[in-house]
């Protein structure tokens, strides 16, 4: 797909200084805990957004086309606001990010065309703000490091999309490897790619084709959810106030000063993060059954404790379970919509997907979109003229 797009690209009458890719990720385990300076476990993926840029000669203005949406959005750098269509936030966020940084930025023109399927729960926003400021930084000689691309991409989503994200979306698409998932303390940003090969299983995706918008109050909801859990059990223990200082034992002690609301928020918090560490000596030792049962506690977590699935992703979990090929799976993203991982063998892929398909379709007159993906390389200069 990405050459597809690539051909695409170089079809354009403009000629542009540099091409840049930029993938989406796959969150193998440990959701809603990148916040709650908890691990996570993600891998860059083979779905990408490519982008073209060119200095365009202007102090100020600035254009960006979508060839999927079929928009161009134009900006002046001196007058910074707010856009009116969802995609053109996570844009001037970036912009915005990039202008405190360094007076460095100047007019540009980018065309930018993805394959991500966007609000799949695969992170195309933090592709396309990774991918944005990653080629700005080298059209410009800015002098970003990694981490600053990072951090700032996930400042642009706090300050102009209104999401209070973490950190591993945009951690993921610029850290990536071949091969290789990632364990990110979200701390103290400590890292350690994980080898991360299953054959003769597959990582794949069904798309509920339900669409989520993270900045509504769901999700931020839960930040606060959690976060005000966390501070009645670290008050009452005497420990600072991090999920990294308490126990389960400390939180089930506090149950009835928590409620239980805040008591489910705060025991999935911990749950998950050791699910995550146990999923990592899973994939050192090539332990995909075991890996594949931690997938299913972690989504019962989602769905009964954090409150962040939605019918269809229940649904299609629970019509895995019936299939002794498929080792795990669990909804992945920010929930409310989205898509389901699932550890699958190979050779089954086709009859399942077939019969998933009808199953979902019957259920809930949607279509269901497959596609099988795998860890890859993060963002990256792949052409660069003159």
């Amino acid at each position: 797909m990405e050459d597809r797009i690539k051909e695409s690209l170089k079809k354009a009458e403009v000629t542009y200084d540099l091409e840049v890719s930029s993938p989406g990720r796959v969150n193998l385990i440990g959701e809603h805990t990148d916040y709650n300076d908890g691990f996570v476990l993600p891998a860059a993926i083979d779905k990408r957004i490519l982008m073209r840029f060119r200095a365009n000669g202007s102090r100020t203005r600035c254009t960006v086309k979508s060839k999927g949406f079929d928009s161009v959005l134009v900006v002046d750098l001196s007058k910074m606001e707010k856009g009116t269509e969802g995609w053109h936030n996570y844009v001037l966020g970036v912009l915005d990010e990039i202008q405190l940084l360094t007076a460095g930025l100047r007019g540009f023109d980018c065309e930018m065309e993805t394959d991500i399927p966007v609000g799949s729960g695969v992170s195309s926003s933090a592709a396309l703000e990774c991918g944005l400021a990653f080629g700005l930084n080298e059209l410009f000689g800015l002098g970003l490091d990694r981490w600053q691309m990072i951090k700032l991409g996930q400042r642009a989503e706090h300050n102009f999309v209104g999401t209070q994200c973490g950190i591993m979306d945009q951690f993921s698409s610029v850290m990536g490897r071949k091969d290789h998932s990632m364990l990110l303390d979200c701390r103290s940003l400590d890292f350690e790619y994980i080898p991360t090969h299953m054959a003769p299983y597959v990582i794949l995706m069904l798309n509920t084709n339900v669409k989520h918008n993270l900045s509504t109050s769901a999700y931020n909801d839960r930040k606060q959810e959690s976060s005000s859990g966390l501070k009645i059990v670290a008050e009452r223990h005497g420990v600072p106030n991090s999920f990294r200082e308490i126990t389960l034992d400390m939180v089930n002690g506090c149950r009835e000063d928590l409620g239980e609301l805040r008591y489910r928020r705060c025991s999935y918090v911990l749950e998950e993060n050791q699910r995550v560490l146990e999923a990592v000596e899973c994939l050192k030792n090539n332990d995909l059954t075991s890996l594949g049962k931690l997938l299913y506690e972690s989504h019962r977590g989602q769905s009964e404790k954090y409150e962040i699935s939605c019918p269809e992703l229940d649904f299609l979990v629970d019509f895995s379970r019936d299939w002794e090929e498929v080792l795990g799976a669990r909804m992945v993203g920010g929930g409310f919509g989205g898509c389901t991982l699932n550890i699958i063998h190979r050779d089954a892929v086709d009859s399942f997907v077939d019969a998933a398909s009808e199953a979902y379709k019957k259920k809930f007159s949607i279509g269901l979109s497959p596609f099988q993906t795998v860890p890859s390389e993060g963002t990256a200069i792949i052409n660069r003229h003159g």
